[in-house]
């Protein structure tokens, strides 16, 4: 399958302290050559100090004095390599279940899920919690890296046990696309060369599964949702009368010629043209950034959203959402905040809460309501005026939001819409 050498994967990292995830993004990093030689010697300067023989790989993401000192990732870190065949955007998560929210910070525009499993120990309760989360966010791919495969003297047996253990609790999870690669990150087997210590591995290793990964079908080509971000008009020579809607296209397909409808207000038009900076397109497909006219002067704004006429997302006051705090001050109920839903921002408060999830067990909490940080519960929104919603299974850009605190202005919840 040919891949778009453009083409932009994301993915997260997640799994217990000390399973390697950041030891594995370094030998990626390392191994892809994508390090800059000054970051590489501070790093080996770093690492003898530590009293390391090599290089500490763990380092390259570790990029907080706190971690440093601890060994360990307490935020996220963001990180960018390119290969000849794509470009990657790296979300390293932290493993302790008091930055579950930061879990879901960097989870939720991701492509793929890695979640590393310590060969020695198995599935343990943080794998269950992180796919959990995984599949909350709708990962559409999930690889379960068994890191540490030296440590078991690549044990083929104990691979496949552990496989086993996964599939046991991940069939009752929505997971599209699982899959295993026996690796050793520090060593570097199976993360970007294939392991000859792995020999009855005959699957590609990480990078490679990376690189050859199909994410084309992952958008919504289906459902055509325009949030308008801004009003264009020129006011210039050649565009005295132009009047384009811009924004990024969050899912589906446009034409000029298509009959449109332009929500909340329901007025309805066709498509006249559809512009880029450098040219004018015959169609455009999610996530485009772009510009459209209309054939018709209607009235569009801000928060408004062309879709087509006959295939609408559901205009809505009230709705139910899986809801992750992510504040230190606890949820207030029929307290006012401000929700942001792609372009559109109003008042919003959360009307009720109906159950909050152990994300341990998966089950359900009926009787203490109290939402603080890092809670995830199911919980009624109510907003000032409709929003233009699709399920968040269905549309990742239109199915989630987040509040914010109007006295601190910080975005307190992340919500996805069921």
């Amino acid at each position: 399958m040919q891949i778009d050498n453009n083409q932009l994967l994301r993915f997260t990292t997640a799994g217990s302290v000390d399973d390697g995830k950041s030891t594995l993004i370094g030998r990626l990093l390392y191994d892809s050559k994508a390090i800059f030689e000054d970051q590489l010697e501070d790093i080996a300067l770093t690492s003898k100090r530590k009293g390391y023989d090599g290089v500490d790989l763990a380092l390259f993401t570790d990029g907080l004095r706190d971690e440093r000192e601890q060994g360990i990732t307490i935020d996220v870190a963001y990180r960018y390599f390119t290969t000849p065949k794509r470009k990657f955007i790296i979300a390293d998560t932290p493993g302790h279940i008091q930055y579950t929210r930061n879990m879901v910070t960097g989870a939720s525009t991701a492509n793929v899920a890695i979640i590393l499993i310590d060969a020695r120990k198995g599935v343990i309760e943080q794998t269950k919690r992180h796919a959990f989360i995984a599949s909350l966010l709708q990962i559409p791919h999930i690889i379960v890296c068994i890191n540490k495969m030296d440590l078991i003297d690549y044990s083929e047996e104990i691979y496949n046990q552990i496989i086993v253990q996964f599939e046991e609790f991940s069939s009752k999870l929505y997971a599209k696309d699982i899959r295993f690669i026996p690796i050793s990150a520090l060593d570097g087997d199976n993360v970007v060369k294939r392991s000859k210590n792995i020999d009855w591995y005959h699957s590609a290793p990480l990078l490679n599964t990376l690189e050859n990964l199909h994410i084309s079908s992952d958008i919504n080509k289906i459902d055509a949702r325009f949030p308008v971000q801004t009003v264009l008009r020129p006011q210039r020579e050649g565009f005295i009368d132009y009047r384009g809607y811009a924004g990024r296209l969050a899912s589906g397909i446009l034409r000029p010629g298509d009959h449109v409808t332009v929500m909340p207000s329901g007025f309805t038009s066709t498509i006249k043209s559809i512009d880029t900076m450098d040219e004018s397109l015959t169609e455009a497909f999610a996530p485009m950034s772009m510009t459209i006219t209309l054939n018709d002067d209607i009235d569009v704004g801000r928060g408004d959203m062309i879709v087509k006429t006959a295939n609408q997302p559901r205009a809505t006051q009230e709705f139910d959402t899986m809801l992750c705090w992510l504040n230190n001050e606890n949820a207030k109920p029929r307290t006012k905040y401000t929700i942001l839903h792609t372009s559109n921002e109003q008042k919003a408060m959360i009307k009720s809460i109906m159950y909050k999830i152990d994300i341990n067990t998966y089950s359900r909490e009926e009787e203490n309501k109290e939402l603080s940080m890092n809670d995830i519960a199911r919980v009624k929104i109510r907003t000032t005026r409709p929003l233009m919603i699709d399920e968040y299974r269905d549309n990742r850009t239109t199915g989630s939001f987040i509040l914010i605190d109007d006295l601190t202005h910080e975005t307190v919840a992340a919500g996805m819409i069921l």
